[in-house]
């Protein structure tokens, strides 16, 4: 096996992580709606996740494990990935922001400033941000 299959193997598995982490946020309340089904198509999409795996998470998304990001930054940079999903094509519509709340507390962000951080994330959103300008508003935006 060479260093770029175990790349991709690492890769494809945090990816799939990742997705069955936000199919048990999504699935929390015993069932998925109309948008929740259409934003874990798109997102599935995004992170290479095929039918066959889709199928799987959805099915039982307990067996993958939950790699949350240790680092703020990193819990920053899927915030963003997540919030351009919602933002995007206005899937969820005017859940979006409830939805968004839910991945932010399960990314780690504490009840007490995850609707600020919400508000604030859907903000620059509005103003296109690119990811560094995202990450430097965030990391800044109390001081």
């Amino acid at each position: 096996m060479s260093i770029s299959d175990l790349f991709d193997s690492g890769f494809k598995n945090r990816n799939k992580g990742h997705f069955a982490s936000i199919v048990r946020v999504a699935m929390e309340n015993g069932h998925l709606s109309t948008e929740e089904r259409h934003f874990l198509d798109k997102l599935a999409k995004e992170l290479e996740i095929s039918g066959e795996e889709y199928t799987e998470i959805l099915a039982n998304p307990t067996q993958y494990p939950i790699n949350p990001p240790y680092l703020h930054v990193h819990r920053l940079e899927r915030l963003y990935d997540l919030s351009r999903m919602v933002y995007a094509d206005h899937i969820l519509g005017p859940r979006q922001k409830e939805i968004l709340t839910r991945f932010a507390l399960a990314l780690g962000f504490t009840p007490g400033n995850v609707h600020y951080i919400v508000d604030k994330s859907l903000s620059l959103l509005v103003l296109s941000v690119d990811l560094d300008t995202f990450l430097y508003e965030m990391q800044h935006m109390n001081k």
